[in-house]
């Protein structure tokens, strides 16, 4: 299961809102090579099912990954900070072993 925090859902409804996106849209999270720790996580918004997605819905909002991805996001949160010390969405992923420091890769 991918999982999604109330700050989070609460951003992801008012982006879906301000561009307008339809109810057709979902979060797709994917993780990529790259990074200072070397994977990196992909967030978007997505209207297109491929084939071998994993669908999961949590508080109303719908999170689709691929299959390879999942193995690295299993039980993962994505969450939402509008603290001083970054706006913007982040994971907080219990698989991950070494995070660099801005949060936005990891190793396993």
């Amino acid at each position: 299961m991918i999982y999604i925090s109330d700050k989070a859902v609460a951003r992801v409804l008012q982006i879906q809102q301000d561009e307008s996106l339809g109810e057709n849209f979902f979060v797709r999270v994917s993780v990529v090579g790259g990074g200072c720790s070397g994977l990196s996580y992909k967030l978007d918004f997505d209207n297109q099912s491929q084939s071998g997605d994993q669908v999961f819905v949590d508080k109303g909002i719908t999170l689709v990954t691929d299959i390879k991805s999942f193995l690295y996001l299993c039980d993962t949160t994505l969450d939402y900070s509008d603290g001083l010390d970054g706006k913007g969405f982040h994971f907080i992923n219990p698989n991950a072993s070494r995070t660099c420091a801005c949060g936005d890769s990891f190793s396993v």
